[in-house]
């Protein structure tokens, strides 16, 4: 616009007057009316343009507001249903209702008409029960009361007779097995004797100077006794018997540690759980050093010598070992020099009598316990570490599960029978009882993570010692209930065994 009005100014000039002048306003005015029609049609686009716009806006609103409306409609339709189906339902229920209220007049109705039949038939009953009463005491001559005395006494005649002969016939059958019925006796009286020695044999007894020391021996919630529990493998029992701590195990070795490591304790006044396996430590290896030298005390004692260092170490084992009711290594010393003596007599050498003597039950301390009979697991210990093949004879057979090839091996059976005079009846069930306790524990081991296992409360309670570092908190009840499966199914045993895994987590560290 503003190019034409330029141009037409310099036409103006350059034409001059009023022609010129006339030619601008014309110009301008043709621009102006053309510019006048363009704002129309561009207002006419915009106007059609917004138009369309607000009626888009209007149709979608529209458009969304009917479809809120069909959900409405939609949900009311759909609760209107569940009232529907609601409503039938308490219809329904209400005619079934009403329909077993009908069912439960009739039975009552029926119910007490067959009860007002039974008693009608029960005085019947009863008017021909005393109608057959009547004839029968007419036909026997004889009341009621008279009939009931009469069968009574008979039938007290015919109880005596069989009776009598009941009794005769049990006498008749006692003096038949009174010889095994006496044995009978006799061997469960032996057994009850044996019974009470083990129960003996299998507690120590601690003594103390007073009681203030039983409450440091437990600690605070018991940690101190479950220290020294889980490192020697024993039971403790700390109760009201006065100036007094029991100690009970199977395993001799393992209590004699726990009574030297609580007399240490005791002594030193030091107990705590981190000082707990420092003794017991200490202890375990003085017990060791004692074994070897009561092994070589004995074998110098008896004039043995050249015997293998690991045989001189058994024979210390056999100390805190007993052989029903018997101390095994004075068991093992006095058959020895009963051998001896026997040997002599009749012209044999009393040194390898005494040997084989002393040597008989090596197979009774096991390091690990053997699938065969102590006699023959001796003999094979015996072998191992070179002793002659007479003396391994009568280790062997001296309870006749091998062959006697040696004049030696019935001296040995025979002195071993003599030293131990003990009931032959009490030797499975003991030795049942230390395999059982034995087993328990190996089956035990034989898991990947244990560290240690101990039996206890006479095998009723089964303690598992598993590393930290290898078994987790949740694996600890897995591996518990997987080790009671095994011992139900591949052990026998009375009552029931309660298997405790234990895992500790322990932090050390050292201030310099």
């Amino acid at each position: 616009m503003t190019a034409y009005i330029i141009i037409a100014s310099i036409v103006s000039l350059l034409i001059g007057g009023g022609a010129g002048f006339a030619l601008f306003r014309y110009v301008i005015k043709q621009k102006y009316n053309q510019s006048i029609k363009e704002a129309e049609a561009e207002a006419e686009n915009i106007k059609k343009n917004k138009l369309l716009e607000v009626k888009e806006k209007f149709l979608n609103k529209k458009a969304e507001l009917e479809k809120e409306v069909a959900s409405r409609n939609q949900k009311l339709q759909q609760a209107e249903n569940k009232l529907k189906q609601r409503e039938i339902s308490l219809n329904q229920r209400h005619e079934d209702l009403q329909r077993k209220k009908a069912e439960n007049d009739n039975l009552k109705e029926n119910l007490e008409a067959q009860i007002a039949q039974v008693e009608k038939k029960k005085e019947e009953l009863s008017h021909i029960h005393e109608q057959e009463r009547e004839k029968l005491e007419a036909l026997s001559g004889l009341s009621a009361e008279e009939a009931k005395e009469r069968l009574v006494e008979s039938l007290k005649d015919e109880a005596k007779t069989q009776a009598q002969q009941y009794i005769n016939e049990i006498v008749d059958d006692a003096k038949m097995t009174a010889n095994k019925e006496a044995k009978r006796i006799v061997i469960q009286s032996i057994q009850r004797v044996a019974t009470e020695t083990a129960i003996e044999n299998s507690v120590t007894v601690f003594h103390i100077d007073s009681d203030e020391i039983k409450g440091r021996v437990i600690g605070r919630e018991g940690r101190n006794i479950r220290a020294l529990e889980a490192a020697t493998g024993v039971e403790i029992v700390v109760d009201d018997t006065p100036e007094a701590i029991v100690i009970s195990a199977f395993d001799p070795v393992r209590r004699e540690i726990c009574r030297l490591a609580l007399h240490q304790l005791v002594a030193d006044g030091r107990i705590h759980p981190a000082r707990i396996e420092e003794v017991v430590a200490k202890v375990r290896k003085q017990v060791e050093e004692e074994i070897i030298e009561t092994g070589k005390r004995t074998t110098i004692d008896l004039g043995i010598h050249g015997m293998h260092p690991e045989l001189i170490r058994i024979i210390g084992k056999m100390k805190y070992r007993s052989s029903y009711g018997q101390n095994l290594l004075q068991h093992a010393r006095e058959t020895a020099n009963l051998c001896a003596v026997m040997a002599s007599e009749l012209g044999l050498n009393p040194k390898k009598a005494r040997r084989a003597g002393l040597l008989h039950d090596i197979g009774k301390v096991p390091d690990e316990e053997p699938e065969i009979p102590h006699a023959l697991y001796g003999a094979k210990i015996a072998e191992k570490f070179k002793e002659k093949a007479d003396i391994c004879n009568a280790i062997g057979a001296h309870h006749d599960e091998m062959e006697m090839n040696t004049l030696l091996a019935p001296i040995v059976q025979v002195c071993d029978a003599i030293s131990g005079a003990r009931p032959g009846a009490r030797r499975e069930i003991v030795e049942a009882y230390i395999k059982r306790l034995n087993d328990l524990e190996q089956l035990a081991m034989s898991y990947p993570g244990v560290t240690k296992t101990y039996a206890i409360q006479a095998g009723r309670e089964l303690r598992v010692i598993v590393g930290a570092d290898k078994i987790s908190d949740k694996e600890t009840e897995s591996l518990s209930a997987e080790i009671a499966k095994k011992i139900q199914d591949e052990m026998t045993y009375p009552g029931q065994v309660k298997i405790t895994v234990i895992r500790e987590t322990r932090a050390v560290s050292f201030a310099k």
